[in-house]
C-alpha cells in the first residue's frame, strides 16, 4: 500500500482543522476589512525584474551595506510576489482602560516581504533601517509584539521553526537562500498555497517601547514553536543595521478598524486609551519616529476605504488553485 498519499491527505486534513473560525470571515461590521486599497502604494512589479534565485545570486558577494541598498531598491519597485499584496485581517478584542470593550481588525501581509515573483521568491531579511523605509513608503507599519502573537495565533498554518547553525555566515546571503529553502520545501510538503495566512518560520522585526531606552538597536521577537511559546523573546541585543537569516519582515497596514470604522495604527499606538489594543507596553510614541505618519495621504486614504461599498475588496486567491513556488 502506498502511504505517502494517506499522510498527505492526513495533513491537509490537519491543516483545515487548525484554520481559525474567525479567518473565514473577512468582513468586520459589513465592510471589507482588507480591501486592495490598502496596497495602493506598492507599485506593480517591472516585468523586467529579477526573480529571488537570481537576486540572490547578484548579491551574494556584496557587503551587508551594498546588499541592503539592493533590497531597498527591488523592494521599493515593486518586485516582490504578488501574493504579499493580498492583505489578511486579524481580530483583537479589547477592553479599554475607560471600561469599553471593541473589536479592531488589522490588516497584514500573509508572509514575510520577499524578493522576486510568485513562482520564483526569497524571504529577505533587512535591518531596521530598511525595513521601516519600506514600511513608511508603502503605508504600512512593523508589528508589535502583541500582534506578532495574535498573528500566530490566527494563522491558518504554523510552520515548524527551523533554526540553523549559529556562527558569522548567518548574516550571508547562503544561510538566506539556504533557510529559504527550507521552509519552502515544509511548506510544499504540507501543501500550503501561497496567500494563506503562514507564521512560525520567522522572527520579526518589532516596534517595542525598550527602543527608547535602547536607541540605535533592532528589536525582535518570536518565531513561535509548534507548542506556542516563542523561541526569541522580545530582545534590543543588536544593533539597528543587523539583521541574520532568522528575522523577517511582516508588514501591517497602517489602515485598521475599531468597530468596524476605519483608523490609523499610528494614532491607536499613541493614545494612552486605544494602545492597549496593539500594544502590551503602554502608548508606543516611537513609532511616529521610526515610521513618520504621511497625514494628508492617510486623511484620504481612511476616506476611501470607509467610502467603500460592503464587500468592496475582491476575494483573495488564498484558497484558490495556486501552484507553490518551486
Amino acid at each position: 500500500m502506498e502511504w505517502a498519499p494517506i499522510r498527505r491527505a492526513c495533513r491537509a486534513a490537519v491543516l483545515v482543522l487548525a484554520i481559525w473560525p474567525g479567518l473565514a470571515d473577512a468582513s468586520v461590521g459589513g465592510a471589507a476589512a482588507c480591501p486592495t486599497t490598502l496596497t495602493r502604494d506598492i507599485p506593480a512589479r517591472p516585468t523586467s525584474a529579477p526573480g529571488g534565485t537570481h537576486f540572490a545570486r547578484d548579491v551574494r558577494g556584496d557587503d551587508t551595506r551594498e546588499r541592503e541598498a539592493a533590497i531597498e531598491r527591488e523592494i521599493l519597485r515593486g518586485n516582490l510576489p504578488s501574493f504579499l499584496r493580498w492583505l489578511k485581517p486579524v481580530k483583537l478584542r479589547a477592553q479599554l482602560p475607560s471600561g469599553r470593550k471593541v473589536t479592531a481588525t488589522i490588516c497584514v501581509m500573509p508572509d514575510y516581504l520577499a524578493i522576486g515573483a510568485d513562482r520564483d521568491f526569497l524571504r529577505i531579511p533587512m535591518n531596521l533601517h530598511t525595513a521601516t523605509d519600506v514600511a513608511k513608503r508603502f503605508g504600512f507599519v512593523l508589528p508589535t509584539r502583541k500582534l506578532v502573537d495574535a498573528i500566530y495565533q490566527q494563522s491558518a498554518v504554523h510552520l515548524r521553526p527551523q533554526p540553523m547553525q549559529a556562527g558569522p555566515r548567518m548574516r550571508s546571503t547562503a544561510y538566506y537562500t539556504e533557510h529559504d529553502r527550507s521552509i519552502r520545501e515544509q511548506r510544499t510538503s504540507l501543501g500550503i498555497p501561497l496567500g494563506a495566512l503562514i507564521a512560525g518560520h520567522k522572527k520579526d522585526v518589532v516596534i517595542s517601547n525598550r527602543l527608547l531606552s535602547h536607541p540605535g538597536r533592532i528589536a525582535i521577537y518570536g518565531w513561535h514553536q509548534l507548542d506556542g511559546r516563542p523561541i526569541q523573546p522580545l530582545s534590543t541585543v543588536h544593533g539597528a543595521n543587523y539583521a541574520d537569516y532568522s528575522h523577517g519582515i511582516r508588514l501591517v497596514s497602517d489602515i485598521m478598524y475599531i468597530d468596524g470604522k476605519p483608523t490609523s495604527v499610528h494614532q491607536v499606538l499613541e493614545d494612552p486609551d486605544l494602545a492597549t489594543i496593539l500594544s502590551d507596553e503602554g502608548p508606543v510614541e516611537l513609532i511616529s519616529e521610526l515610521i513618520p505618519e504621511p497625514r494628508t495621504r492617510l486623511a484620504h486614504l481612511v476616506a476611501s476605504v470607509s467610502s467603500l461599498p460592503p464587500r468592496a475588496a475582491a476575494a483573495s486567491p488564498a484558497e484558490a488553485p495556486h501552484s507553490p513556488a518551486l
